[in-house]
């Protein structure tokens, strides 16, 4: 198999969502959900912030991380994301930036809909 280059924007990876996360109040503990709705503004019950929707690689969650989407991508699939649009289960998200100072991405929502753990995730251009 060839390996497709940085700048290639086709459907390049089929991953799995494994956890969905909000942060109803700033500073405290999140919570786990199976299933999540996200509106245009970000996923119901998560508070707002910098951008609607953060994703992040599985290999990558630690403790202390905050995102919303925890993913099978690996984080250099995410970060060559940028630009292209993420689709979760029924929902696309425009990957837009990378956080300063913690991995994933930031996403905007193109397409709202619902959400759960086990759905598909490609990255499509």
């Amino acid at each position: 198999m060839v390996p497709y280059p940085r700048h290639y924007r086709g459907a390049m990876s089929a991953a799995l969502l494994t956890e969905i996360h909000i942060y109803p109040v700033k500073g405290e503990a999140g919570q786990e959900l199976p299933v999540a709705d996200i509106e245009p503004d970000g996923v119901a019950g998560d508070r707002r912030k910098r951008a609607p929707v953060q994703v992040i690689a599985a290999q990558d969650v630690t403790p202390e991380t905050r995102a919303n989407l925890v993913v099978t991508l690996a984080p250099g699939e995410l970060t060559d994301a940028i630009g292209a649009v993420l689709r979760v289960g029924e929902v696309e998200l425009d990957v837009t930036s990378v956080p300063r100072g913690c991995p994933g991405v930031y996403a905007a929502v193109r397409t709202p809909g619902r959400v759960s753990v086990g759905d598909p995730v490609e990255v499509s251009g």
